[in-house]
């Protein structure tokens, strides 16, 4: 907590700690919450890019945030949330309306990210799954990746967010709802029965970065992201392993 008012005020100087400190808070965070993050092949750096994969609740932002140095794009009703709205701003969050009226504004303000060398995050099944099943990517979500940083494609790269042992133990079929957080759940009781346990391993595949215009379309770029991302969690949560290395 002492970070945030650090980050205030870095964000109201336009300072360039702002792009920092919220991967130190969530690193924080993830330690205190005792989580094990395992990171599996090997992902973009140095270029600006867009991230895209599945989501299953708040969690996924301390996890994706403890590895990835970049910010989220959310649908701009987060920015009125309680507490979440908040913490959000204080990461850049990039909030996005659903109106046509708003779709260039939009694109021109992520482009400008983009062109300062930001890397953005995207969760495109559009809300939160069930914990059990990626759902399928909102092809509209894709319109960004049609845009050019310094006059080349802008890189696009899948990972999966799985959840794989609760206190040293593999997570069975039957747990993997406990992490997710749909619908009308209340945080506060969702994140006390994760805190029951004293360990929780996560771990985020990166699958091979892609452009689209491999694709061709937004629609054909978005069906791929889902096979991939879906199949990377099918992965995960089958005990499936291959090169890591620690968050």
């Amino acid at each position: 907590m002492a970070l945030m008012p650090v980050q205030a005020v870095a964000l109201a100087r336009g300072a360039r700690l702002a792009e920092r400190l919220p991967g130190t808070y969530h690193r924080i965070c993830a330690h205190l919450l005792g989580f094990d993050i395992v990171v599996r092949g090997k992902m973009a750096t140095d270029t600006p890019a867009l991230f895209v994969g599945n989501h299953t609740s708040y969690l996924d932002t301390m996890v994706l945030g403890t590895i990835i140095d970049g910010s989220f794009i959310a649908k701009a009703e987060i920015a009125d949330w309680p507490l979440f709205g908040w913490l959000a701003k204080l990461q850049r969050t990039v909030f996005v309306e659903r109106r046509r009226s708003r779709a260039a504004q939009q694109r021109d303000q992520i482009g400008a990210r983009l062109a300062a060398g930001d890397r953005l995050i995207l969760f495109p099944e559009g809300t939160s799954d069930d914990g059990v099943r990626v759902l399928p990517f909102k092809s509209a979500l894709f319109a960004v990746a049609e845009l050019q940083v310094d006059g080349a494609p802008l890189l696009v790269q899948p990972f999966s967010v799985a959840y794989t042992a609760l206190a040293g133990l593999p997570v069975g079929r039957e747990w993997r709802p406990l992490f997710a957080w749909y619908g009308d759940m209340e945080m506060l009781p969702h994140l006390w029965r994760i805190l029951t346990f004293s360990t929780v391993r996560a771990e985020v595949w990166f699958h091979e970065p892609v452009t689209i215009g491999q694709y061709g379309s937004r629609k054909a770029l978005a069906e791929h992201c889902f096979e991939v991302v879906r199949d990377g969690v099918a992965a995960a949560n089958s005990g499936r392993r291959g090169p890591s290395v620690p968050a």
